[in-house]
Order: C-alpha cells, then structure tokens, then sequence
C-alpha cells in the first residue's frame, strides 16, 4: 500500500459502510455509479439532511458542536463529511483556529432505525475519527451513533482492531477500483432491504445457466418420448 494516496484517488468515506455490508452493492455503486433509493434510503437521508447543515454548528458553554464536517485522510485514502464533530475543551486536545484553549474532537453518526448486529456503522465512525487523528494529529478513542428509532447513542470504542478492519477494506476498495472488478452474486437475507436488489438481481444466482438448462430440457424431452419410460 502506497504511503499516500494522491487526491485523484481518493474514494468516498461513506463507502466504507455499502462495503461492509455487501462488496457487490459498494461495486455496483461506487465502480458502476449505479443507485436506486427505496423507503429505507430515503428516511436515512432525509435525517442526514438536518445532521448536515453547517450553518447550525454551534458553541454551548464549553462544548463546539460541529455538523457537516469534512474530512480526508491521505494514508486511508478515502473522504467525506461527519455528520456532527463534537469538540470539547480537554487539556489532551489540540488547538482550533479561532479558539482558545485545547479541544478533543468526539465524531457522532446519525442512522436510521435502531442499532445493528453488522459492524457497518462503526467501521463508517472508526473511519471518520481515523481521518480526524490524522488532521489533527490527536488519538481519539471514542465515539457516538446515534439512531433515530430508539433516541439514543451507542457508545464506539475506536480499538485496534476496529482500526484494522477499516485500513483493510480500504485497501480492498481501492484495489477492486483499480481492476474495475464488481464482485460476484452472494445472495442472503439482507438482499430484501437492499435498494439495489433490481439492479443486482441476487435470484439470477440461483438459476440454471443457459447450457444445464438446455441439457436438463433435451433429457427431459427423451426421457418423456423413451417407450420404456
């Protein structure tokens, strides 16, 4: 992997979660630019619409609650924007521009629905605070989803391993970007949410190929004028 991968490349952060839950849907989306919204997608980002609005970044006492924050990372290669950056005045922190002080930056993700058994909304907030470490040069080892069904935060621990599987999955986006290869059909249950189930036709994987259904045909047809059968 290249020390630096140079702007040009750089892939959008956001991906990292159509990557974890499924390559072939990143693929379709980020190699093919291939979309179709359906309900879920649309609730997801109608709420994202009010996390995303800079003009309402705001300071309370000693809290800087910044929304639509981008961000980048050169090592990961990859870009985007958090929904919210909370700063708060910390001697561990670091610096801002315009501000007195020392601050820890504390990224929260918004998301639709309630908390997940698959990994996908934290490895997207591990991806972001990796950024965020690297702009600022300041560890941050937590951080928060917020999920609009229960009303509440899941607390993310940014651990090694978290940390691990991002630096991986970029990798293997970058890669699959650069052959311009779209991984195969792996039908599952999470195809029935999917938004681009008609676009990725994951029941295809499960008929004949054009040559078996020939073959079973011209058998069955024998088998049926055969005296004996």
């Amino acid at each position: 992997m290249p020390a630096d991968y140079p702007e040009d490349d750089w892939l959008a952060l956001s991906g990292i979660q159509h990557f974890s839950f499924c390559r072939r849907q990143w693929a379709l989306i980020h190699i093919e630019q291939q979309w179709q919204d359906n309900y879920l997608t649309t609730a997801g980002s109608l709420e994202h619409d009010r996390a995303h609005d800079y003009a309402q970044s705001e300071t309370r006492g000693d809290l800087l609650i910044m929304r639509d924050l981008r961000v980048f990372s050169r090592r990961l290669g990859i870009t985007g924007a958090c929904d919210v950056v909370e700063f708060r005045q910390d001697i561990n922190g670091v610096p801002l521009q315009g501000r007195t002080g020392s601050w820890l930056p504390y990224p929260v993700e918004y998301k639709h629905g309630k908390p997940k058994r698959l990994d996908a909304d934290r490895l997207q907030l591990c991806a972001e605070a990796m950024c965020l470490e690297e702009m600022l040069a300041c560890p941050i080892s937590e951080g928060a989803l917020f999920y609009q069904q229960i009303k509440r935060r899941e607390r993310v621990s940014f651990d090694s391993q978290l940390k691990g599987q991002v630096a991986a999955m970029t990798r293997e986006m970058h890669d699959l970007l650069k052959r311009g290869y779209t991984p195969k059909v792996k039908p599952s249950k999470s195809c029935r949410s999917c938004s681009l189930r008609d676009i990725c036709l994951p029941e295809l994987n499960k008929t004949l190929s054009a040559r078996k259904f020939i073959e079973e045909t011209v058998h069955a047809e024998i088998g049926e004028g055969d005296p004996r059968g």
